[in-house]
């Protein structure tokens, strides 16, 4: 078999278990079960759960409950609102008890113990690396406000994008960025999609790095496209969610992206009379970086307190 055929086989997998990963985040807070997954997926129901776990490394039902768990950890500090069952219901458990027990059994805290700690003291929190000294909040906030050029509420339109994904560490790694973003733009070029207005190219984040392991933490990098369009192969097709936003720009080094996430989540939500509402954020690329420095906006959908 030619070496082309069998990436075009491994491009076909890879395609069906992203529909898969699309269809189990549209749908986490609902009973989902085998025969839709295989469904989704194009596969037999009598192999998927091979396929999936072979390709994924965890079954179908260990992964929708991972992630639901970590949607749980991520709900439980951006909505303070809400109560823990609130909470279990949107992430797909019915039983109180059943959620607070599978969440000790990933987290070795409460969730009501886990709302009260803060991310830093957190065993999960391992992707963001802490500053080397102490910095007061008000250090902090000026000089992660040195590398703000505005920030606003703004509505944002539903978007058609389409995307590469990786399962895996993505932090401060500038060529696996680039080699994405390469193979997306080799894509689109010759179907004429770089020539679209509105085409800034966007990076989608699944999870949350200060909840999931780096190993298991799932990134997309997307171009805005058509609805129309087709894709194929490891491209694959979503849609975001419009509505009102957080749209903040930031002039900063690759490395000091974390900083700018944390001033958005750290600095401007709680002054701001909104919390994150329950949608994808992402940041958006709406110029090549210049002198080493990205131009990046950090786009985080809201709902008023």
């Amino acid at each position: 078999m030619h070496k082309s055929t069998k990436n075009q086989m491994h491009a076909d997998y890879t395609s069906r278990i992203n529909n898969v990963f699309d269809y189990i985040e549209e749908n986490i807070d609902k009973n989902i079960s085998l025969d839709e997954l295989a469904t989704v997926s194009h596969f037999s129901k009598y192999h998927f759960s091979r396929i999936f776990d072979a390709m994924v490394g965890e079954t179908p039902f260990e992964f929708i409950k991972r992630v639901r768990l970590e949607k749980g950890a991520t709900l439980l500090r951006t909505h303070p609102d809400k109560t823990v069952t609130e909470i279990a219901l949107r992430c797909g458990f019915n039983d109180l008890a059943v959620f607070s027990r599978n969440f000790r059994d990933c987290f070795d805290v409460s969730p009501t113990k886990w709302r009260e700690q803060s991310p830093e003291n957190s065993n999960h929190s391992q992707t963001f690396d802490k500053p080397s000294s102490y910095h007061t909040p008000e250090q902090y906030r000026t000089n992660t406000m040195k590398q703000l050029q505005w920030a606003e509420v703004r509505d944002l339109p539903q978007t058609t994008v389409a995307y590469l994904r990786h399962t895996g560490p993505y932090k401060g790694d500038e060529e696996l960025f680039n080699r994405l973003f390469g193979q997306l733009f080799a894509w689109a070029g010759p179907r004429g999609l770089m020539e679209q207005r509105n085409t800034a190219p966007l990076v989608i984040y699944h999870d949350d790095p200060c909840v999931t392991e780096e190993e298991k933490l799932r990134m997309s990098v997307c171009l805005p496209v058509p609805s129309d369009t087709s894709t194929d192969g490891e491209v694959g097709k979503m849609s975001l969610t419009g509505g009102r936003f957080l749209v903040a720009r930031f002039v900063v080094a690759p490395q000091k992206m974390p900083e700018a996430w944390q001033w958005v989540y750290g600095s401007w939500f709680p002054s701001s009379g909104y919390q994150p509402a329950d949608a994808l954020p992402y940041e958006v690329y709406p110029a090549p970086p210049e002198d080493g420095q990205l131009i990046v906006e950090i786009c985080v959908p809201l709902r008023p307190l």
